[in-house]
């Protein structure tokens, strides 16, 4: 008896082993627009796989260059299409892996009730400071300059413009009243009150988000599953619900 339950021991260590060494960390870069969102899925994927999510937040372009220059991370999500495609032309990615994991959107807002329908607030100039994302390194920021260049209204409000090194920062310069209104994303501002206008998309280049698997996370198959799992109907789901959208 004791050798028959010695024996179905060692059975069971046999089969727990290995679905333990299964559970890997999948280290991700994140857009800061998309902080929020990312949160939520990656707890969805932990519950669903076991396996851990481990997310840094920041500009798409600082993100870019720290893994240019050797920074351990797994899977870029970024707030663009141009880091991924360089990444991927500099041979930093896992070829084919690459894909829009969502559209963002643009939307003008304040803290309070000054932002009307149709954004009329920027040609009246009624305002000290108008924040935006740092173009040079955040996508949303690119979007801002082009909306208020194709308004014709750049030159004239540009000596009020306060930029963010991120979108995150953007959205806390307007919230605390640093800023009296910004550029920032919708997914942001959703039911968080305050005054908005939602800039039309013929304004701005579209913000096609992209998602690469990066060469550090090839052989990890929690990266591998993260990037399958940002396709499932789950993770599209949350996206949506956010104010992205999912083509």
């Amino acid at each position: 008896m004791q050798t028959l339950r010695r024996l179905l021991l060692i059975a069971l260590a046999l089969f727990t082993v290995p679905a333990l060494a299964r559970a890997e960390e999948v280290r991700v870069a994140v857009a800061a627009n998309f902080t929020d969102t990312a949160k939520l899925i990656a707890s969805a994927f932990e519950k669903k796989t076991g396996h851990t999510v481990t997310q840094s937040f920041g500009a798409s372009g600082q993100f870019y260059a720290q893994i240019k220059n050797g920074a351990p991370f797994d899977v870029f999500l970024s707030a663009d299409a141009e880091r991924p495609l360089r990444l991927e032309a500099e041979g930093l990615t896992v070829k084919g892996t690459r894909f829009v994991y969502a559209y963002g959107k643009l939307v003008l807002w304040s803290a309070d009730t000054r932002v009307d329908a149709k954004g009329a607030v920027l040609s009246k100039g009624a305002f000290d400071k108008l924040a935006i994302a740092d173009p040079a390194a955040a996508p949303y920021g690119v979007a801002a300059v082009e909306t208020l260049t194709r308004l014709g209204l750049y030159d004239r409000l540009q000596a009020k413009i306060v930029k963010g090194g991120n979108i995150a920062q953007t959205y806390t310069f307007v919230a605390t009243g640093a800023a009296e209104l910004g550029f920032v994303a919708l997914s942001q501002v959703q039911g968080k009150g305050g005054s908005s206008w939602r800039v039309p998309a013929h304004l701005y280049t579209p913000i096609d988000q992209q998602a690469v698997l990066l060469n550090t996370g090839a052989s990890n198959p929690a990266a591998r599953a993260y990037m399958a799992f940002l396709r499932s109907p789950e993770a599209v789901k949350i996206i949506c619900s956010h104010g992205y959208e999912v083509r």
